[in-house]
């Protein structure tokens, strides 16, 4: 009787902790949505909300104040975040948002190039931008059009020349 009754739970037991291991991986999938006021949000490079890395096409020896231009496949995104926190790095649309601009430091970039209107999409860092070839720097995701409550977020990167 114990043998019938073992042989009839375990695959049910199986497939408990198959579930109960894969709930993880899944719940951090975003789907892309539309970006709307009142939302707090991360801006993510490269993957990374808190120190990234922007790769750069600077070769050799580099100078104090040399730029160049970053390596083609990088990319900047935006996630909500559920509820608010303190994180100085997190963002929030206030009241009117509904695009998240993304300025890299390069005054000369056209900066419109870079406006993402949905969550969880990558946009490509365009290759013409102007940036340090070795250093660190933010990167700011600022909600437009603006208001008074809204906020940007902030990722600190390192740029890194090839040597």
């Amino acid at each position: 009787m114990f043998r019938t009754a073992a042989a009839r739970l375990a695959p049910l037991a199986a497939a408990v902790l198959v579930a109960a291991t894969a709930l993880p991986a899944s719940a951090e999938v975003v789907d892309p949505a539309p970006i709307g006021p009142n939302q707090y949000f991360y801006g993510f490079v490269n993957g990374q909300t808190g120190h990234a890395t922007i790769k750069m096409a600077c070769f050799g020896p580099v100078r104090p104040g040399q730029t160049g231009h970053p390596f083609a496949g990088q990319t900047v995104e935006v996630r909500p975040v559920a509820i608010s926190s303190s994180a100085a790095s997190m963002g929030y649309t206030g009241s009117g948002a509904t695009a998240i601009v993304v300025n890299l430091g390069d005054p000369s970039a056209v900066a419109k190039t870079l406006a993402l209107r949905y969550y969880a999409v990558k946009a490509e860092i365009p290759v013409t931008t102007t940036l340090p070839c070795y250093g660190s720097g933010r990167v700011t995701f600022t909600p437009v059009p603006t208001s008074a409550t809204a906020r940007e977020a902030t990722v600190v990167v390192d740029y890194v020349g090839q040597p």
